[in-house]
């Protein structure tokens, strides 16, 4: 029997829908799974079977994971230097993107010079303490925001940007009297909502699961964030605990793994309920930067 061709596309289409409809249960499900086991008995969990729901449900994984005090403030400490460093972070590198983008600025090529020899190249780990050491940023919370305030990365991003603006706009501003700074914050920010949306997202991801940091660089407990706090608990639950320990937690029915997908998903959660609000800037702000003027 000869198909037409309306009924090949319904075919291609049907398949097309199917193959997307598996690769986005595939790449779902492992969240899914975490989700459901992070709310699960733990000694339950061992036994397997668990596929769709919990089959003995507990909050005790949470409260075992938050019973420590310090978790409070890593919760806090995340959170003013993920919002502390996405700003400032995405202000000074349009500020930096916005001066770059004049192509009559003195000096151009050799600022793109440094600016390209920084992305590729970088002195390493103990240079790089030693000068936050010499800066006194060591065991601060300006560790966390000072050394991230300018991203190479979307900095050439927003001054391809920036340069796709009309420059009508600027010299009707101009006209008006208006100076440089009153340009950026009343004419360009404005127009740039698609690139400052998708610097927020990626700025704001690499802030709150940034632990290295912290590892490295910081002494003070008050000063510890959450993702390096989780990093502990990973850590301490793949190594050996003492028969105490063992017997409060087989008691409560909590496990090193249940832990482990707790802190997955206290991890995740924040991230996941923020992309959604800034989803659709995202792909025209990448699109839009990427164009070369």
């Amino acid at each position: 029997m000869q198909l037409s061709q309306k009924q090949k596309d319904h075919i291609m289409d049907a398949l097309i829908y199917a193959i997307l409809a598996i690769l986005t249960l595939s790449m779902l499900y492992p969240f899914y799974y975490v989700l459901i086991l992070s709310f699960n008995k733990g000694t339950d969990s061992l036994l397997g079977g668990v596929y769709l729901w919990p089959r003995t449900f507990t909050f005790e994984n949470y409260m075992r994971f938050l019973d420590d005090p310090h978790w409070y403030r890593a919760f806090l400490v995340t959170i003013m230097r993920t919002l502390a460093g996405t700003f400032l972070g995405v202000l000074f590198t349009c500020l930096v993107a916005y001066g770059l983008s004049h192509r009559d600025l003195l000096f151009r090529k050799s600022y793109f010079t440094v600016i390209i020899f920084a992305m590729y190249f970088s002195g390493g780990l103990i240079p790089y303490y030693v000068v936050l050491r010499s800066a006194g940023l060591l065991n601060t919370f300006g560790v966390y925001i000072i050394p991230s305030m300018l991203s190479t990365f979307f900095l050439l991003i927003a001054i391809s940007f920036f340069r796709e603006i009309p420059s009508e706009l600027k010299e009707s501003a101009y006209m008006d009297g208006a100076n440089e700074l009153v340009i950026f914050y009343r004419i360009i920010l404005p127009v740039s909502m698609p690139l400052i949306a998708t610097m927020s997202l990626f700025l704001g991801v690499g802030q709150w699961n940034s632990w290295l940091d912290s590892a490295y660089f910081v002494q003070s407990e008050g000063l510890r964030t959450l993702a390096f706090r989780m990093m502990e608990v990973i850590n301490k639950s793949n190594s050996p605990m003492d028969a105490i320990a063992v017997a409060n937690s087989a008691s409560a029915g909590v496990t090193s793994y249940s832990l482990q997908v707790s802190a997955m998903v206290i991890s995740i959660a924040p991230i996941v309920c923020v992309y959604p609000f800034l989803q659709r800037f995202f792909i025209q702000g990448i699109m839009l930067g990427s164009v070369k003027g």
